[in-house]
């Protein structure tokens, strides 16, 4: 069933009807061609969703006639936000669709001293607005109640003092020999928020690696093998998934 997000702010919702309008009514009246009578999910960014029957259909504005509303219940247990050094190419646009699909947050691009790759000042707004563009559609794909805050890049400090700030900070570092992902993931309790980071191709200098650790992070090891760094981010997600969801 096709889903749609809106915002719940912006009154669209007056019960029992709901209003979509700009892109997302046009997708319906253009290139899904659907027609009154049909059925669509919307979810208002809240983590609710209503299960309603299209009563008017414009280029400009549908309208829906609301038959259920129901809390989501596609969300990840806790709610983890990802802190991703600049990778190299379109990478980064791979691990937004992908980290979406398995349940992220939020994700925070930030720069590192082993970045190839930096952000263009001038560059920056349209490239957020890309990104935030490739969330949604994933959202919408993998039947998410939620589309992930795409947040604009920070440098390493500023990245750290974030993710400090959250109860947990998970330090993907590939010369951790100690501290195994799978206990932390193990401690997690639903509800909690955690912070991952994940660094660029190079890796983390042991400069940085010893700055996250006086910050408050958790240094870990994500295995024997090291990961490319598009896919250390997206072992993390699995991992939590497959312990929070599956196992409990």
């Amino acid at each position: 069933m096709p889903r749609f997000f809106i915002d719940i702010a912006s009154e669209n919702i007056a019960w029992p009807e709901i209003v979509i309008k700009g892109d997302d009514a046009r997708h319906i009246a253009r290139s899904l061609r659907m027609a009154v009578g049909d059925e669509i999910i919307v979810c208002d960014k809240e983590a609710n969703e209503y299960r309603a029957r299209l009563t008017k259909i414009r280029d400009e504005e549908c309208t829906a006639e609301i038959l259920d509303s129901f809390r989501a219940t596609s969300e990840l247990p806790v709610c983890v936000t990802l802190y991703m050094a600049f990778p190299k190419g379109d990478k980064l646009e791979t691990v937004i669709q992908k980290a979406t699909e398995l349940g992220v947050g939020r994700i925070v691009p930030f720069e590192s001293s082993r970045c190839i790759k930096r952000p263009k000042e001038d560059k920056i707004d349209k490239q957020l607005q890309r990104y935030r563009r490739i969330a949604e559609e994933a959202a919408k794909q993998s039947g998410r109640a939620l589309i992930p805050e795409i947040s604009a890049p920070m440098s390493f400090e500023e990245m750290l003092k974030d993710a400090t700030a959250l109860k947990k900070a998970i330090f993907c570092y590939e010369n951790e020999t100690e501290h195994r992902l799978g206990k932390i993931i193990s401690s997690l309790c639903e509800g909690e928020a955690v912070s991952v980071i994940v660094g660029s191709e190079g890796g983390f200098s042991p400069e940085e690696a010893a700055r996250a650790t006086e910050a408050g992070c958790l240094s870990v090891t994500l295995g024997r093998r090291i990961l490319r760094c598009e896919t250390a981010p997206l072992f993390v997600l699995s991992a939590i998934g497959y312990q929070l969801e599956l196992l409990n």
